[in-house]
This record gives structure tokens, sequence and C-alpha cells, in this order.
């Protein structure tokens, strides 16, 4: 009995025995073939060699110039947001008439035509008026206060009571360079679809974010938290 189950045993080590060098023999085969072929068409081999080892420093420079962009991306950011906040405290020093002269240069800066400035006694709040690229009319009110202040709703008031039924604006616009627009001032201007800009929004379109891309943030922020204060 004991001779017999030896016996299976050495069978099965002899068939895995044989089924690792039938493994062998096809590998070593296949490395013959490949051998005789790279040598056989060493120009192909060469061409396909050089392609591989140009697609891998293809895309190695892809990865590394692509990481290069986002770092650049990143600092032309953080650069704007800081041309921003210097550049808005320089139009604290413009009399009310040249704050009015630099908004009209930003509207033309951005593209806008007709360009006016209106800003008079009895302008009845449009201080800057211009036509968009795609020919909506423009009524822009602009409010020179102390960086310390907020805008109230009774200045949101009087420019509301004119600037769509008066002045026939598409886009109605009301720029300061106070710090917010109080809670109630703010409602205000996002329910009658005016363009709050204060402080810090001012400074985005001042340091080139054009006015049409400030839209979208209407009435989602009131100023950077360290300066703001309940209205």
């Amino acid at each position: 009995m004991g001779g017999k189950r030896q016996k299976q045993r050495n069978q099965r080590k002899q068939g895995r025995q044989g089924k690792r060098y039938e493994r062998r023999t096809r590998w070593g085969a296949a490395g013959l073939v490949a051998v005789v072929a790279a040598v056989a068409f060493w120009p192909y081999t060469l061409l396909v060699l050089g392609a591989c080892l140009l697609g891998a420093g293809g895309w190695w420079l892809w990865r590394r110039d692509r990481r290069a962009r986002a770092a650049d991306r990143e600092f032309r950011e953080a650069d704007r947001r800081a041309r921003a906040r210097a550049t808005v405290a320089a139009l604290d020093v413009l009399s009310w008439r040249e704050f009015e002269e630099h908004v009209a240069w930003l509207c033309r800066r951005d593209g806008c035509g007709q360009v006016e400035v209106t800003g008079r006694a009895g302008d009845l709040g449009a201080d800057v008026t211009a036509l968009l690229p795609d020919g909506r009319r423009v009524v822009v009110q602009c409010k020179q206060y102390r960086a310390d202040r907020s805008v109230g709703s009774a200045d949101m008031q009087r420019f509301l009571g004119t600037v769509y039924q008066h002045h026939r604006a598409d886009l109605a616009v009301f720029v300061t360079t106070a710090r917010a627009f109080t809670k109630p001032a703010l409602e205000l201007a996002t329910q009658q679809r005016v363009l709050a800009i204060h402080r810090d929004y001012l400074g985005l379109w001042n340091s080139g974010t054009p006015l049409l891309d400030l839209i979208p943030v209407n009435g989602a922020g009131q100023g950077r938290r360290e300066r703001r204060a309940d209205g």
C-alpha cells in the first residue's frame, strides 16, 4: 500500500516538473524568436525603441509643463489679488469727479462704447452711462465713500428710483469704495438686478477682471471678513 502511494507521489512530482519544463521551453523559444527577430529586423527594432523613448519623454515633458502651468496660474491669481488690494487704495485719493472718470475708463477698457461721464447736480443717479459690446445700456452710480463706511439701503433706493424708469438701463451698476453694502441694501440690489460692487469687487474690476465677470458673484459677499462689520 505504501509503495503505491509513493509511486503516485512520484508521478505527480514528475508531472509538475514536466509542466515547468514545458513552460521554460515555450518562454525560451519565445525569447529566441524575439532575439532572432530583433537581429533580423534591427532597423525596425530601433525605430520601435526610439518611438517608445520619445513617447515616454513626451509624456514626462507634458506632465512637467502641466504642473508648471498650474503653478503659474496660482501665482498669477495670487498676484492679481494682491494688486487688486493695493490698487483700490489708490482710488481713495481721487476726487469724486476723478473717480467717475476712472470708472468710465474701466468701462472703456472692457469694450463698452459711447461712454459718458454724466455725474453732476441733477443727474438722477446716472454718473456714468455706456453701451455694452452687445448693445445693452449700462448706467453706473459712483459713490466714493471712506473705506470704513457701508452703503445703506437709502442710497440704493434713490438709485433704483431712476435707473430703470428714467434712464432705461439694461444693466444697473452701483460701485463704491466703501467696504460693503448693508444687508438691506445688498438684498434690495439683488432683488432688483443691480450689480453691487463694493471695495473688494472694485479691486478686482480695477485690476483687470471684466465688468460682466462680476455679475455671477453679485450678492455673494460683503468684502473681506477682517474689514467687514455688521451693517
